[in-house]
């Protein structure tokens, strides 16, 4: 049994920086006597809690990042922990799997303008921009592995306050393995069915007093359950160098370097591929009245194609995806005295993100009428080089006899992403039914002669102040202020004139945070929460789904605000976490067209919800996770309908307009926000050398469209696994994924198509400790 007791070290709430030791000293004990200056001061008494490490390895007592100035139990919002324990027993590799765990979290599907990778929504809204590693934002499109990852913190709800512009729906953020004191290491190996074998390394040493080194190695090499053609060879290292451990002043040198070759897997069509309205052409938006397609009569229903679920529609003489992430990042923190820390972290990221991949049909009448298909390619070629400095003052002090620890800090950034894709000519036509990914196709792909360049630079200036006014009440404060500048420019390699405009945004924005928590209990809370969140446009530097175009670029950012009142206990010895909230979020100026040529901020959407989330030990042997989401999301105004093109100005003769109705989508479900989410992941020691365990998770309908006209259907997973452990050193683990092989959807995209979840697969994963 380990010995938990509060200390006043103010890094002691930060477990990334100082260890496993400090994972739950602050979580479950409040600022003691011994931080008191004055007497009569208002201070929270120690607890002194025994527990085996074991029976928390699913709870986590605090988040990573240091701007959450208390522990969860008293951080008036929804945030969800996966811990390490979690991510290893589920054999979670990549994000999408990691973040299945935690409900209220779809994701998304990206085409070529707005690149593949990863995409979480988070309560409704678009979170592809708000990713960070250890606290700094991670830009570009990627596709994440968990191999150099030991916890996934989730924020949900309006959180530009915490992470800047663009967390409307909330953010993520990841925490590396960095090097710590001590000896140890993990080697896995794992094979399975679907050609699945991957193997990762994890070896950390103390080569002085004060100095570790640690290095995580990742080699994987398969194939994806369920889906014809459709494989994965991914290869990643990440080195760390720690000085000055246990000392005043700390140093901290990470590297990283994770590459993939895939098969990209664009899915299958929905059933209903054509518009409803007819397109029109010319050199000036029409002026009359849209007419009904008669095609649109043939439509299905709106779900996706009846056809087998392993069809695959693209070529394999053709379609390749292959991303690059390079990154270092240099941390300096030292300890002024006993109360305050200056920490200064900078990271150099360079990404590239390169495919040619077949988008099935492509809104094609043949999908529903035809036996065949054309395969349209959609393509992308991208480099992102981003860098980031923060500098932090973290600490503690009393004033009036109020406690008060705060995180205070500046934060710069630049990031430029040229975007060049590629000129694919040839055509190809899939059968529907039976497709041949090894089809013959005699046409080329070479680099587009036009591209783009976005630079988008930031600072950002915050503050976060946690006041104790009593043993009960506690008042949370954050304040943010934002500059915001974005700039594209167009190019061309072959002399010709850009085809791209020469657009910029320049924005300031604040962000606030207020909560008021109350503590019936010390090992409870009561709280209510007020935040807002900011998204300028161009948020994603061209490298995402929110880029500037000629609609939005003098807009001012779209607002959000939400209101949460939730409560939050540590029950059983604070071995389990229990959470429970209801929230409401809007958004008061979305953005919506108002004519062909004009966007405006006049629209409102709308979400109301609840959340419940559970996380540790109901007893010595028996460990769960998970949590539900209930989300009644609204499109209150979608201004009006209007016609619109794709086409940049001068406009010709030939140019295509289409109808936006947008004044129809009123009232509408948002798209990729589920109504109810469940997730569920248990496991029971049968014996002391043997665990089982599985999960289980559910999501209802999911719109593709804000006319709710694309959706995937409703599903139920069910996982399992069971570890058994030879000795200290060595276990071997069973994961089932997806037992009963069922057929479900994970993504709908606005048009064309909805992503294919993976079929069932079995992965024996040998574990060797040393």
């Amino acid at each position: 049994m380990a010995h938990i007791e509060s200390r006043k070290h103010p890094l002691d709430r930060h477990p990334r920086l100082n260890g496993t030791a400090a994972l739950t000293a602050l979580a479950i004990s409040v600022p003691g006597a011994a931080l008191a200056q004055t007497q009569g001061e208002a201070v929270l008494p120690n607890v002194n809690v025994s527990a085996n490490a074991a029976d928390t390895a699913y709870k986590a007592d605090t988040a990573a990042s240091s701007k959450f100035t208390a522990p969860l139990v008293d951080t008036p919002k929804s945030v969800t922990v996966i811990t390490k324990e979690v991510l290893n027993q589920t054999n979670a590799t990549s994000l999408q799997e990691a973040l299945r765990t935690t409900p209220g979290i779809t994701f998304g599907m990206g085409e070529g303008g707005n690149p593949a990778g990863d995409r979480p929504f988070i309560r409704g809204f678009d979170s592809q921009s708000n990713f960070f590693i250890d606290g700094l934002r991670d830009p570009s499109s990627q596709s994440r592995d968990m191999f150099n990852v030991e916890q996934v913190d989730v924020v949900k709800g309006p959180d530009s306050a915490y992470s800047g512009g663009g967390a409307v729906g909330g953010s993520i953020n990841l925490t590396t393995k960095n090097a710590r004191l001590g000896n140890f290491g993990e080697v896995t190996a794992g094979v399975g069915t679907s050609s699945y074998k991957r193997a990762t390394a994890d070896l950390n040493r103390q080569v002085g007093d004060n100095a570790a080194f640690r290095i995580n190695v990742l080699g994987e090499d398969s194939n994806v359950a369920g889906r014809d053609h459709v494989d994965l060879k991914h290869f990643g290292i990440a080195p760390n160098l720690a000085l000055g451990l246990g000392t005043p002043t700390r140093i901290n040198l990470g590297l990283y370097h994770f590459q993939t070759d895939d098969m990209p897997d664009y899915g299958i069509p929905y059933n209903n591929p054509v518009s409803k309205y007819n397109t029109k052409t010319g050199a000036t938006a029409p002026t009359t009245a849209p007419t009904i397609n008669p095609n649109y009569s043939k439509n299905g229903d709106g779900g996706p194609l009846n056809v087998d679920r392993a069809n695959f529609y693209g070529l394999k003489d053709r379609d390749f995806r292959k991303t690059e992430v390079d990154s270092g990042t240099l941390k300096i923190e030292h300890d002024l005295n006993d109360r305050f820390t200056l920490r200064n972290s900078t990271r150099y990221t360079r990404s590239s993100n390169d495919y040619v991949a077949t988008n099935p049909g492509d809104s094609n009448l043949s999908i529903v009428t035809g036996t065949t298909l054309p395969r349209s390619a959609k393509s992308r070629h991208s480099v992102s080089d981003g860098i980031i400095n923060a500098t932090e003052l973290l600490g503690e002090f009393t004033t009036g006899g109020i406690k008060h620890r705060i995180a205070t800090g500046v934060e710069l950034s630049r990031n430029e992403v040229d975007s060049r894709g590629y000129t694919v000519t040839g055509t190809s036509l899939a059968d529907i039914q039976n497709p041949n990914a090894n089809d013959p196709w005699t046409g080329t792909v070479a680099r587009s002669t036009q591209g783009a360049r976005t630079t988008t630079n930031t600072l950002g200036i915050y503050a976060f102040d946690t006041l104790t006014l009593s043993k009960q009440w506690l008042l949370n404060l954050g304040l943010r202020h934002d500059r915001f500048s974005t700039k594209q420019e167009g190019y061309s390699t072959d002399g010709s004139k850009p085809t791209t405009a020469n657009l910029s945004n320049d924005s300031n924005f604040w962000s606030y945070q207020m909560g008021v928590v109350y503590k019936p209990r010390d090992n409870g809370s009561i709280y209510l929460n007020y935040a807002t969140a900011a998204n300028p446009s161009g948020i994603s530097s061209g490298d995402g789904a929110d880029s500037i175009t000629l609609t939005n670029k003098d807009l001012e950012p779209e607002e959000v605000r939400s209101i949460e009142l939730g409560t939050k206990w540590n029950l059983l010895n604070n071995k389990l976490a229990l959470t429970g909230a209801i929230f409401n979020i809007e958004k008061t100026n979305a953005k919506v067209n108002i004519d062909p040529f004009t966007m405006a901020t006049v629209g409102k959407q709308r979400i109301n919800g609840v959340e419940l989330g559970f996380a540790g030990a109901i007893t010595s042997a028996w460990q769960v996770f998970g949590g539900y989401t209930y989300m009644d999301s609204k499109l209150v105004d979608t201004g009006p309908s209007v016609w619109t093109t794709r086409a940049t100005p001068p406009y010709t003769a030939a140019t295509s307009w289409t109808y936006n109705d947008n004044a129809a989508n009123k009232g509408n479900q948002f798209p990729n926000t589920p109504r109810d989410s469940f997730s569920l992941w248990s496991t029971y020691k049968v014996m002391p050398k043997l665990t089982v365990g599985g999960g289980a998770y559910y999501m209802s309908k999911v719109y593709g469209d804000a006319a709710n006209t694309k959706w995937v259907p409703s599903y139920w997973r069910f996982d399992g696994m069971a570890t058994y452990d030879v000795d200290k050193s060595i276990s071997v683990r069973l994961n089932v994924n997806n037992i009963f092989d069922k057929t479900y959807y994970n993504a709908a995209y606005a048009t064309h198509m909805v992503g294919v979840a993976p079929g069932r697969q079995a992965m024996l994963t040998g574990i060797f400790k040393f």
